[in-house]
Parts: C-alpha cells; structure tokens; sequence
C-alpha cells in the first residue's frame, strides 16, 4: 500500500479509537449538570448519590479520552506536514482557542468535580459541574469549527511565499502538487472562517450525538443493575433521567440531521449522492432504504421509495438530486486538467468522487442505528409513564433491560459511521475542492515507517481500552455509595416519586 492508504489508515485507526471517549464525556456532563441541579433544588440525597457515582465515571473516562487524543497532535506534524503547512494559519488558530478557552476551562475545575465534594460548598460545586460541562462543549465546538471548515472553507485568501515575499493570489488558485511549500491559506475574516457554511448543522449534530451517547451509558449501567436487583432506587433514578434525556435529545437530532443533509446537497453534492449511490439525475429520485452499490456497473441494488429522495432534500418529491454521472463539472475539471478533450474529461471524473459503496454503507447504517436508538428512546419513556419499565420480574421487560443494556454500543457505532460517512465522502480532497489529500502528505515518511506505527498503535490503544473496561466495570461493581461511604440499599421506589422529584434514598 501507499504511504498516503497507510497514513489515512493511521489516521483514522487513532481519531476512531480516541472519539469512543469524547461523546460519551460530552453527554455525561450535561446529565451530571441535570442530577446535580436537581439535588440542588430538591435536597434529595438520591440524586447526591446519583451525581456523585457519574462523576467518577466521567473521570475515569476523561482521562482515557485526553490520552489518546494527544497522538493526534503529532501526526499533523509526522505523517501530514504539508498540509499542516498549508493550512497551519485556519487550523492552527482553531485550535489555539479550543486549548485556551475550551481544555483550560474544562481542567480546571476538574479537581473541583472529582475531588471537591466535601471541600466545597454544593453550589460552588455545581459551578464546578457546570463549567466542566461547558469547558467540553467548547472542545467540540473548536475541534469541529476546523473540521467544518476543511468540509466548506470560507473566510480565507491563498497566498504564496518566495523567500519573504508573500504574494496574493487570484481568487479560484488551482492549487498544484508543485505549490507545497509555497502556498498556504490565510485568514481574511476569523469571524466567517468560523461561521462557514457547514459549522453550525454539523456541531449541533455531533453534539446532540454525544448527548445521545451519554444517555445511553447511563441507561446501560442503569438497566444492569435493575436486572440484577442490585441498588435498585439509584438505577430507577438514572434510568428515568436519561431515557428521558435521551428522547428529548433524538427530537432534537432528527431536526439537526435533516438540516445537515440538506446543507450537503448545497454545498458537497458529491458527497450526497455517494451517501445515496444516486449516478443517474432524475425526477422523482428515490432513496435507497439499504442494500448496496455496484460501483463496476454504477447502479445500487435495494428496495427504494420513490421521490423520498427528492423530498428530504428540498421538500420537493420531483425535483432531482443531481448525480455522480454529471459531478464534477466540465469547467472544474478542465481548470484542473488543462488540454483534455470533453471524452477524456468523462473519464477523469470518476478520480474526484470518493469511495462511493463505503460512504454508502457507513450511512445506511448510521440511519438504521439510529432509527432504533430513537425508537428504544420513546419505548422507555412510554414505559416509565405507564409505570412498567422496572418490572423486571416481567420476561418482556426482562428482555428488554438487556437490549438496553447493550444499547450503548448503538450511539457509538452512529457516531463512528457518521464520521467516516463525513470524512470519506469528503475525498479525495483534504480540504474540499482546494487540495486534495495526497498533497498533503509528508514527504520524509517511507511505507515501512507508517506500517510500524499502526502496529504499535493498535497494541497501545487495545491495552489502553482493556484497562478502561476493567476499571469501568470495577467501579460499576462497586456501585455508588452514600453520602456515610456506605453502598445504597438495593430497595425500590415509586416511580412517580422519583419524576416528581421527591423520591427518598431510604424508604
């Protein structure tokens, strides 16, 4: 394979594994802010026990997360130098502000979280929660405002440097494999750099995914502990507030998905139509619900609903998305490959679409995920309402604790698809339509090097992620505790008194 295949794979072996920690802390921090306000408000020592149990688990999580997401610094350096180059001005001051005023923040009210339960008050620690909640929001924010901004850039002019002359250049630059070095992006406006086109929807969602991720931690954990009779008023709890933290959430997410894709069709329609496998332009296109792509003959092979298509992409059953046969245009391609005729131009156009039964697959399954998520979220709370969902010496319910208790692979497998739907349909462009991914390679790393490190990497990260499970379950079979350092009494309450707010730790 080439240094380029094994650098991508690299990437994305380290940015996979350390994004399993992220949401599930993103997540968990607003739950942690929801139980302590209410212990706060309520003075109910079960959601003390409540705060105090998930912050650990926060802890324990952070932790792992900060590890793994240091290696990343450095491949930017290593294996993507030119790019880093390139765009080190845009993405470089990203970052600067996510460490100042997202990780500082999040830092440092941290040992306040996790160590300052009995060495402040309640509401300045509160304050603590809340700040740690914010200082994580902000992470993402700044991380994703780059990320946006590699999708959809705006708010930056290219120049070129010759000794130390910096030169201006036209707007519409080709940037040629020549210009490495050269050439770099700098920021005009750092306010419309951060506001472009595709910030916004795709925060929102992969915020909303993260909240999602940590709603259904704390169901797992919840549903567990109900199966096995074991701190049964602490699991009634948790499980109300997060299942009905995670319906809230999948209302808000199916808002910020559809406004995503249709921010897609504007502005990377070639990535829309690999996500749907759409060759042809039609009226009336419809949406594939799954199957596969024969990328060979350029057809996709599934049951279809006709029009659906068009509709979600512009509220508009006959109007056509436009497909991969006609994208990119001839002008575009012309300007990147000067003297070819029309026939040879037909023939080069396929280079520029990305690997389009992947993006297929991982956002098919993304939806389908998703779609149960959504479902399991309202069952729960429909359940919680009727008063049957702690019935756990019922066979139908019992079975259901379970799927709940293996619920919380779901949101992980929607966020890695979607990312990887994201971030291959983006190719073969690192930044879109401005330079293309092997350009922005290092030149100094040979094959052997980059196969080296994916070795190390995966023993590391698999050591690293057998430590998380063994300390997670270790804290889990621990349980929480009471505010004395004992374990919670495994003994039921009404459910109606812990929605209202007035259940009791002891009964």
């Amino acid at each position: 394979m080439t240094v380029e295949i094994l650098s991508r794979i690299q990437f994305a072996l380290t940015a996979s594994f350390h994004y399993l920690y992220p949401p599930m802390t993103i997540g968990l921090g607003m739950l942690l802010v929801i139980m302590e306000g209410i212990y706060l408000k309520t003075k109910n020592p079960l959601y003390h026990q409540l705060a105090h149990f998930w912050t650990k688990i926060f802890g324990l999580i952070f932790a792992i997360g900060v590890a793994t997401g240091i290696v990343m610094e450095f491949e930017f350096g290593t294996n993507w130098a030119s790019y880093s180059r390139f765009v080190g001005d845009i993405f470089g001051s990203a970052l600067a502000a996510e460490g100042i005023f997202a990780f500082f923040l999040e830092s440092g009210f941290l040992a306040l979280l996790l160590f300052g339960w009995d060495k402040v008050g309640p509401k300045m620690h509160f304050f603590a929660t809340c700040m740690v909640c914010l200082g994580s929001h902000f992470s993402a924010v700044w991380i994703l405002i780059a990320n946006s901004w590699m999708q959809t850039p705006a708010g930056y002019h290219l120049e070129k440097i010759v000794g130390s002359v910096h030169t201006r250049l036209p707007d519409g630059y080709v940037v040629q494999a020549a210009d490495m070095g050269h050439v770099r992006a700098v920021v005009d406006n750092f306010w419309v750099m951060i506001g472009n086109p595709s910030s916004l929807c795709r925060i929102s969602h992969v915020v909303l995914g993260a909240w999602m991720t940590g709603a259904f931690l704390v169901m797992s954990i919840s549903a567990w502990y109900l199966l096995k009779g074991r701190f049964g008023s602490f699991a009634k709890a948790s499980m109300t507030i997060a299942a009905c933290f995670a319906a809230f959430t999948t209302v808000l997410q199916s808002v910020s998905a559809d406004a995503t894709a249709r921010g897609v069709v504007q502005q990377q329609p070639i990535k829309l139509a690999s996500m749907e496998g759409v060759y042809v332009t039609r009226d009336y296109t419809p949406m594939t619900l799954f199957g596969y792509v024969d990328a060979k003959n350029q057809t996709v092979h599934g049951p279809q609903i006709p029009g659906l298509l068009s509709f979600l992409c512009f509220h508009n059953f006959k109007q056509p998305v436009q497909g991969l046969l006609s994208m990119p245009s001839d002008e575009f391609l012309a300007a990147r490959n000067p003297g070819m005729t029309p026939d040879q131009l037909a023939k080069e156009r396929p280079k520029y679409w990305p690997m389009v039964p992947a993006v297929f697959q991982t956002y098919h399954l993304m939806i389908c995920v998703g779609s149960v998520l959504f479902g399991l979220s309202f069952l729960a709370v429909m359940l919680l309402w009727k008063g049957w969902l702690f019935r756990a010496d019922n066979p139908l319910i019992r079975a259901l604790l379970w799927v709940y208790v293996f619920a919380v692979l779901g949101p992980q497998i929607c966020n890695q698809a979607g990312w990887f739907t994201a971030e291959l349909g983006r190719q073969p462009w690192i930044v879109y339509n401005l330079l293309r991914t092997s350009e922005g390679l290092s030149r100094a790393v040979a094959a052997n090097q980059v196969v080296f490190s994916i070795i190390l990497f995966t023993l590391i990260y698999l050591l690293l992620f057998i430590t998380f499970l063994y300390l997670l379950n270790s804290k889990i079979q621990h349980g929480p505790v009471d505010d004395e350092g004992h374990h919670v009494k495994a003994v039921g309450i009404d459910p109606g008194a812990i929605l209202s707010h007035k259940g009791r730790a002891s009964e």
